[in-house]
């Protein structure tokens, strides 16, 4: 097959997707261990939003944020096993994520040719939380999501970049779970897709092998067994959370060149897809003819 032809079938499989996909929000959770040099995330991002897609992300920085309490040498306390967000962590917390973190990804993505806007859950109001344990510090569980201010900012055509901070009862700043976060921001939003990248193939059982479509109950039964631990328990949680709004949820390897595109274009995918269910019939992997039913559905008014 020469380049011409290859060119041609890469497009013919991309098609049905991409009609489907124009006009519909993905929220993306993006990690830095998935964004060093040589990362193709961005690009694809900045690509997406000119099909017409729109891309909500949410990003982490928990390596920066590590980095950040040794250079200015604040010391980290632990409860249980669990970090403590006292004042002064809180503090770099803050600088990192929101000065930091979030403007080198405003800064990259308007380089690679987008039109993208930074904000906290303290712009606005955008996300309310409460503290989650007093032991824990200034930790926060989300309580709500301005619907309102994140539909307006998307609206008004930017690529929004969310910074995972959060506004306490008394306006105090609270950390958060990045992949919390996008799977509150996917589920309130009602997305048509949370994609959540990470630095592993995606969820494995409990042999190693890849998973490529599971459903909920699946999941939650990955992480009761321990099959599913550690950090993929937060991101497996989100996608659980977000399914409550979302038809679809995703784990992907976000160290796969072109990850997105090759998750949301083709029928291959890399990385695993989590649904209420899996429609009987299905190999346990994505499937163009699931996407064209529900594009049927669609068109007969379904939900």
């Amino acid at each position: 097959m020469d380049e011409a032809d290859t060119l041609s079938s890469a497009l013919l499989e991309a098609l049905p997707y991409i009609n489907y996909f124009a006009g519909k929000t993905l929220v993306i959770k993006v990690g830095g261990s998935t964004l060093g040099s040589g990362d193709t995330t961005l690009q694809d991002i900045v690509w997406l939003k000119s099909l017409g897609i729109e891309p909500v992300i949410v990003h982490g920085g928990g390596a920066d944020i590590n980095l950040w309490l040794k250079r200015l040498g604040v010391e980290p306390r632990f409860v249980q096993g669990l970090r403590v967000t006292d004042e002064p962590t809180m503090e770099v917390v803050r600088m990192v994520l929101v000065g930091k973190v979030n403007t080198e990804l405003i800064s990259a993505i308007n380089a690679l040719g987008g039109r993208a806007l930074g904000i906290s859950g303290l712009d606005g109001g955008l996300i309310q939380a409460e503290i989650e344990d007093p032991q824990l510090g200034l930790v926060g569980r989300i309580t709500a999501i301005n619907l309102e201010l994140l539909n307006t900012i998307v609206g008004a055509g930017y690529i929004v970049v969310i910074a995972p901070i959060g506004t306490g009862p008394a306006g105090q700043p609270l950390n958060l779970n990045a992949d919390t976060v996008a799977g509150e921001i996917a589920r309130t939003l009602r997305a048509e897709k949370l994609i959540v990248l990470s630095d592993v193939a995606g969820i494995l059982d409990s042999n190693g092998q890849l998973l490529s479509h599971i459903s909920a109950a699946q999941a939650q039964e990955l992480i009761q067994s321990q099959a599913v631990s550690g950090g993929m328990i937060p991101k497996v949680r989100a996608c659980l959370q977000a399914l409550e709004g979302v038809k679809r949820t995703h784990i992907i390897d976000g160290r796969v060149p072109h990850a997105l595109i090759r998750e949301l274009f083709t029928d291959r995918g890399v990385g695993t897809m989590i649904t209420q269910v899996v429609p009987n019939g299905l190999a346990p992997s994505k499937n163009i003819e699931y996407l064209l039913d529900s594009m049927k559905d669609k068109r007969g008014g379904a939900k």
